[in-house]
């Protein structure tokens, strides 16, 4: 045995794929943008701060940018801003600061390849000529509205409901799935609107919890929690864990990213550490789910907030990026920031998403092909519990782990999918467990053959 020892460690070692490497999290320098010169880190932290100096047009973009970046940059932006986007521009300072974050200038190809910017701050010419949007693309491709069971208040699967409390976030990103609803209105989209009080809304929706015991998962989103008063926020949680029914409560804050400070916040601490003390006590599982999508994204203040939520009581803290073509669609960008999160931030990778199919995301999309070979190809790294699934949520499906497809034509680009639960509008369908759900590739990404089927059936 000992010769066998010796002799295998005689042979040379192939190179692994991907070699694993730890990387120390650092804050971008703000200061070398020339509209925060004089930012100092007292102010940096301060998510007062950070909210009141959010770039919200090309104006203050260019306030703050100066001439780092050329003409033509806030020209195609503009373009973009009038003709494609389904969401405005939203960006808090500590997002801004993570693209290109060791530039000297802002020059076309790193912002082209920049992966924040690619989908924080789209361009028209990241848009496809011929197919911005697909054909099958809708507002509410999930259909969430349309299971509304209270305004807000989305019951899709059995045991599970998502509560969007308020219509808004820190930050706006293009790819959202709820630009429908989320957000102010755009040149392109007119945004629906909530029409009831938050307070009878809430009402509303703990009513029909307390009447459908069945349910006992809550995902408390929007919008972004982040922008819920938190005296408002706690009562409502306060209020769901008084239904013995609710055994999981998860808050969904992209703002643990993209605007840290907020949850740095001692009186937001000391809240979180009264609901999660009192979900403790009463077996409920409380934690935090939120949306990075590329390793650039973590910063110390990132960590800092995720350890802070950790050290309040929150049981996990987890990440539910979105697959996005040009940036984070190779093994690299997933496990670089599958390690950055686990290894930095104690964020725990959950899900990577297909992006849903609104209109004006074909250039964010990936073919499900693609999705498959990214899943194969980040196993076996990283710990089981904190391999992310890659998952395609499929229009009155759910979430599928991207290989369950029940039928899958490439060259058209039309996968299939079937489910074994009913939604809260299917209650008398008798073909919801047989029948075969679409979901459809990006158009741009199928051989000559499919795009012509597309161009003439469109």
């Amino acid at each position: 045995m000992t010769e066998l020892m010796t002799a295998n460690r005689s042979i040379p070692r192939m190179a692994q794929p991907y070699q694993y490497q730890r990387h120390e999290l650092a804050e971008p320098d703000w200061t070398r943008f020339p509209g925060w010169r004089t930012v100092t880190s007292q102010e940096w932290s301060s998510a007062q701060w950070q909210r009141a100096h959010c770039v919200k047009s090309l104006k203050q973009l260019h306030e703050v940018l100066g001439d780092l970046a050329p003409a033509e940059f806030y020209e195609d932006l503009g373009r973009d801003q009038e003709q494609f986007a389904t969401m405005s521009m939203l960006l808090p300072p500590q997002m801004l600061n993570t693209m290109l974050p060791r530039e000297s200038r802002w020059h076309a190809s790193a912002i082209e390849h920049d992966p924040v910017r690619r989908y924080m701050l789209p361009m028209a010419r990241d848009r496809h000529p011929i197919w911005p949007s697909h054909p099958m693309a809708s507002r509410d491709s999930l259909h969430e509205h349309d299971m509304w069971v209270a305004e807000g208040l989305t019951h899709r699967y059995p045991t599970k409901v998502l509560a969007e409390l308020v219509p808004t976030c820190p930050q706006y990103c293009g790819h959202c799935t709820r630009m429908d609803l989320v957000g102010t209105s755009t040149p392109t989209v007119t945004k629906l609107r909530l029409a009831g009080k938050p307070v009878d809304r809430y009402d509303a929706m703990l009513a029909y919890l307390s009447e459908n015991p069945g349910v006992r998962d809550v995902v408390v989103s929007g919008g972004d929690v982040a922008n819920v008063p938190w005296r408002q926020l706690e009562s409502f949680l306060m209020r769901l864990l008084e239904l013995d029914s609710i055994r999981d409560v998860r808050l969904a804050t992209k703002a643990l990213m993209g605007l840290p400070q907020h949850w740095l916040q001692t009186d937001v601490l000391a809240g979180i550490e009264r609901v999660a003390q009192r979900a403790r006590h009463q077996g409920v599982s409380l934690a935090v789910h939120t949306h990075v999508n590329t390793v650039n994204s973590l910063t110390p203040l990132v960590a800092k907030a995720s350890k802070a939520l950790l050290e309040a009581g929150v049981r996990d803290v987890r990440n539910q990026g979105v697959l996005l073509r040009g940036v984070n669609d190779s093994p690299e960008a997933l496990l670089d920031l599958s390690f950055g999160l686990l290894d930095e931030a104690m964020i725990t990778p959950y899900y990577f998403y297909m992006c849903d199919m609104i209109p004006a995301s074909e250039h964010w999309r990936v073919p499900l092909s693609k999705a498959q070979q990214l899943q194969h190809a980040i196993m076996g790294y990283l710990p089981g519990f904190a391999t992310a699934r890659i998952v395609c949520d499929v229009p009155f499906v759910g979430k599928r782990w991207v290989h369950q497809a029940e039928s899958y034509d490439q060259v058209r680009g039309i996968s299939t999918w079937t489910k074994n639960y009913r939604t809260s509008i299917e209650a008398t369908d008798d073909e919801a467990f047989t029948r075969g759900y679409p979901y459809y590739d990006p158009i741009d990404q199928l051989p000559e053959a499919g795009q012509n089927w597309w161009t003439a059936t469109a």
